[in-house]
């Protein structure tokens, strides 16, 4: 079948016939289109093989502050050759040149000695030679004398200076500019020399004109709505917990220290509390924060099992939660019961540097259980079946410390993928320095961790940032059953 062209085509390809190797406006230029009706054009003709589309990309030079005043000033070097012209013997002692120069004088003073412009002799500057402009002057004037005072990277042939001047700190600025070019094919020459002997073709309205239609041309792919991966793998863990006859409890993400912190058994000179590992909210203060019961009971657990002097203004600070715990603990604290399983999922706050495994604010899941006669044996089998739920088969458990949990553990999960031990949520048997100021009487099982490395095994990712960064590839392809 016979290529069947659109008008915006026709217009296109006689416009890339005059000239060729233009840009999208210079088209719109030629052709009097939009912009729109350019681009859906040019992605016509690309996909019948009639242009080809080219990305490049140009680099720029700018003078940045300390160039500007290069430019205005003259370089440092420059300066002080001038201020020596100006005295009396084309000398001075070097403290007379630092008082002159300030904050360039040693950069005036090392270039000057480069360049032989200057002596030093016993503690005095001795202007010498000759002081003929420098390279870097005339690349700082070339590039001010544009307007707008920017220049092509390939307009600069002494890249040995454009080199030396960059490592000089804010003299210039770089920038880069994509941009795409469209050429005709050789299939798209043919075709535009055709279309231009029927001249009659190109007087047809763009827009309400006749319109040729292809009736094998491929329709556009339509992608449904669906929740993202990482909220999939969010409810899949609430479904589990509540499958297993677990409550949800939800609570503020901006939480007061003392639910944060001090009620965990935290104390308040711990680094985990300082500003490099928690977000504070800048001089805000909470009036109320527990029962008067409950903070004194807290603070003399404190000034007992840490002993220093537990302060009540530090506990009032407003803190964005670094885990959910805080919302347990305090559901357990207002409730005191008996016999109670309960989880909380929700989005957490650490002060860390984003890595491939670490990020700012993720989300937590966090369990406890109270009851009579629980035990660390519980604790493990509630953990595996939970894993096993979420088809993850091999679970074991290491021994490590945690600042509120005594016996503490570890759990390791097999990664097939990797073919290693991965590393997921820690847990525990709450202390008694935790449970006895609040009023909780039986054991509580706790345990928590990151649903990103959850998500991360399932999907197979090696970086946890993958999830965030709106791969729309990627987010349209995840099977939504693993």
């Amino acid at each position: 079948m016979s290529q069947v062209l659109h008008p915006i085509e026709h217009k296109l390809l006689k416009s890339l016939l005059e000239k060729q190797n233009l840009t999208p406006e210079e088209l719109c230029e030629k052709t009097q289109l939009s912009i729109d009706q350019v681009r859906r054009g040019i992605e016509w003709l690309k996909f019948k093989n009639l242009v080809q589309v080219t990305e490049s990309e140009k680099n720029f030079v700018a003078l940045g502050k300390m160039g500007n005043e290069a430019f205005d000033r003259g370089l440092p070097e420059r300066q002080l050759v001038n201020y020596l012209k100006s005295l009396y013997g084309f000398s001075c002692e070097i403290s007379e040149a630092k008082n002159q120069l300030r904050n360039e004088f040693n950069p005036a003073i090392a270039n000057a000695k480069k360049n032989g412009w200057i002596e030093i002799y016993e503690n005095r500057i001795l202007l010498r030679g000759y002081h003929d402009t420098t390279p870097e002057e005339r690349i700082i004037k070339s590039i001010a004398s544009k307007n707008p005072a920017v220049a092509s990277l390939d307009e600069i042939d002494d890249k040995s200076t454009l080199s030396s001047l960059k490592k000089r700190p804010e003299f210039l600025t770089f920038t880069s500019t994509k941009y795409v070019t469209v050429n005709l094919t050789e299939k798209g020459i043919e075709t535009a020399k055709n279309v231009s002997s029927h001249t009659t073709s190109l007087t047809v309205d763009p827009i309400v004109g006749e319109r040729a239609i292809d009736v094998e041309a491929p329709t556009p792919t339509v992608f449904a709505a669906r929740s993202h991966p990482l909220q999939d793998v969010i409810n899949e863990v609430r479904e589990i917990f509540i499958g297993l006859g677990f409550t949800e409890v939800v609570g503020n993400l901006v939480q007061t220290s003392f639910w944060n912190f001090d009620a965990l058994f935290t104390p308040q000179d711990h680094p985990a509390r300082e500003m490099q590992d928690t977000f504070y909210i800048r001089n805000l203060h909470a009036k109320t924060i527990a029962t008067k019961n409950q903070i004194s009971n807290v603070a003399q657990t404190h000034k007992k099992g840490w002993r220093y002097d537990w302060k009540l203004d530090e506990a009032k600070r407003l803190v964005l939660r670094t885990h959910t715990t805080c919302v347990t603990i305090q559901t357990l604290a207002d409730t005191k019961p008996d016999e109670a399983r309960i989880f909380s999922i929700g989005r957490v706050f650490r002060n860390e540097k984003v890595s491939y495994k670490h990020l700012v604010e993720f989300n937590q899941v966090e369990g406890v259980v109270i009851g009579k006669n629980v035990t660390l044996r519980d604790l493990m089998g509630l953990q595996k079946e939970f894993y096993l739920k979420m088809g993850m088969k091999k679970v074991k458990f290491w021994p490590t410390f945690f600042p509120y949990t005594e016996p503490s553990l570890q759990s390791m999960v097999y990664n097939e993928k990797l073919g290693k031990w991965v590393e997921l949520f820690g847990m525990g048997i709450f202390r008694s320095e935790v449970t006895k100021p609040l009023g909780i009487k039986n054991p509580v099982l706790a345990w928590g961790g990151g649903i990103e490395r959850i998500a991360m095994l399932k999907y197979g990712l090696d970086d946890v940032r993958e999830l965030y960064n709106n791969n729309l590839g990627w987010l349209r392809n995840v099977p939504k059953c693993q």
